[in-house]
């Protein structure tokens, strides 16, 4: 992915995760940069622009209170992908170790036990690989993408624009109530709730092994937080 995006995808990953200092402190930075993110569609860089202007205004611990009760709210809204495929199950566990090994064979080593399945992880990760195959796996996990941001913007909460930001990298608009489609190709909406996703066979959304390539260099917008 060419470098600008993998900075707007180091950075989404930033804004979704658990708020800290640094985060605070590098929100002028990162205003500028998704403002004039051509990527993202103008309606989405504006409310990314209100979601910042969210987190300037408040203190931290406002702002750590305000991530808990939004993210922890539902499993609708959760932060981690697996549990939207295969809840709480068996196939979970499986399916995050072999992540974890993809992770580790690009040089991504993850610590203080953060899941891998964490959003944030995962768009710090896409963010070290070539254009091509960062957009096929957002592509693949577009409809867990699309009704993430579509719990967030039933809960009005400007988190909504970051995870609609993400869709928009992969090209793909989200449908209000259903499942994401592609920008150029109309399609009916899915009216599924979230939580019947659950209900279907385990996916994998990684493909065969060794199918992301060599090994590219790690970019990072910051040190990555430690799990909350």
């Amino acid at each position: 992915m060419a470098q600008h995006n993998r900075l707007i995808l180091s950075m989404l990953s930033a804004l979704l995760d658990y708020p800290d200092q640094a985060l605070l402190d590098s929100l002028g930075e990162i205003r500028a940069t998704l403002g004039e993110a051509g990527a993202l569609p103008p309606g989405v860089r504006a409310n990314l622009g209100t979601l910042i202007d969210q987190l300037s205004v408040r203190t931290l611990i406002e702002s750590q209170e305000y991530y808990v009760d939004t993210f922890d709210r539902s499993r609708t809204a959760s932060l981690y992908l697996f549990e939207h495929v295969h809840g709480e199950s068996r196939e979970r566990g499986q399916a995050m170790v072999d992540l974890l090994t993809t992770y580790e064979a690009h040089g991504l080593a993850l610590s203080n036990g953060e899941l891998p399945d964490y959003l944030p992880v995962f768009l710090e990760f896409l963010a070290q690989l070539e254009h091509d195959e960062a957009r096929g796996l957002l592509g693949e996990i577009s409809h867990i993408v699309s009704n993430l941001a579509n719990s967030l913007s039933d809960l009005d909460t400007p988190y909504a624009a970051a995870v609609d930001a993400v869709l928009a990298l992969a090209g793909e608009v989200r449908q209000p109530g259903g499942a994401a489609q592609t920008a150029s190709e109309p399609g009916e909406p899915d009216h599924e709730a979230l939580d019947r996703e659950w209900e279907e066979p385990p996916v994998s959304f990684l493909g065969a092994p060794g199918a992301l390539g060599t090994t590219p260099q790690p970019v990072h917008f910051y040190e990555k937080r430690p799990a909350r």
